[in-house]
């Protein structure tokens, strides 16, 4: 397995980051002086300068003459960043779990309403591949690569309707998934419960039946709710 060691810039993306989602600034406030700031990270004043123009382009600071570098509220940020998708799920666990279940409820049944009409045979091949690998990884002891097959297939799902938008917006909250299947596959049974739900969703697709198909995602979007709710990993301050 490659390790990845953050760079000088990612390290400093990531404090500010943090941060900024955990509050140290409110929305509004200037950061502090240039010199301080660095001081306070460890770097240099130019890796701060770097760091300042990366959140700016996640639209979480702007800086202005004169006003110097404030904090923007988080309507401004870019929520789909998959660093602010990670800060936020450091932050504030809670409200990303339950913004995670309501875009699924959202996008999925339209998502797997569009599969159904226009999934090509590669598109339903995907879907019984990710299945496939789901039912592998729930038979192993340890459900190593569960998660993983899981992400895949929904990222599939996404993919077989033909959107390419709706395929770049399963890729963008990949985190957000990954976070929300962590916590509801700690509840008891919900890795068995699950692989039921997911093959009615692969076989409404493949017999183009779209009703089928959005009934099958929010049964399984209902399901992973009710997990969550009584998952043992569920933030504390989520109950």
């Amino acid at each position: 397995m490659v390790v990845h060691f953050p760079t000088t810039h990612e390290r400093v993306v990531d404090e500010l980051g943090r941060r900024i989602v955990g509050g140290a600034w409110e929305p509004g406030h200037a950061l502090p002086v240039e010199d301080l700031l660095a001081a306070d990270i460890g770097v240099s004043r130019g890796a701060l300068r770097e760091a300042v123009k990366a959140l700016v382009a996640k639209g979480m600071l702007r800086v202005r003459p004169r006003t110097g570098t404030r904090v923007l509220p988080p309507e401004h940020w870019n929520h789909l960043d998959r660093d602010v998708l990670r800060w936020k799920q450091a932050g504030d666990a809670a409200a990303l779990l339950r913004d995670t279940g309501e875009l699924r409820r959202i996008v999925e049944p339209e998502a797997a309403r569009l599969a159904a009409v226009r999934a090509h045979p590669d598109d339903v091949r995907a879907l019984y591949d990710a299945l496939a690998a789901m039912e592998a990884a729930a038979a192993e002891p340890g459900r190593s690569g569960y998660i993983e097959a899981d992400i895949a297939f929904h990222r599939a799902l996404l993919d077989a309707g033909g959107n390419r938008l709706l395929g770049s917006l399963g890729r963008a909250i990949e985190i957000a998934l990954e976070h929300s299947f962590v916590v509801s596959t700690q509840t008891p049974g919900a890795v068995e419960a699950s692989l039921p739900g997911h093959r009615a969703i692969v076989e409404a697709v493949a017999a183009g039946d779209p009703a089928a198909a959005t009934a099958a995602v929010l049964a399984v979007v209902d399901a992973a709710e009710q997990e969550i709710a009584q998952s043992p990993g569920l933030p504390r301050d989520a109950v």
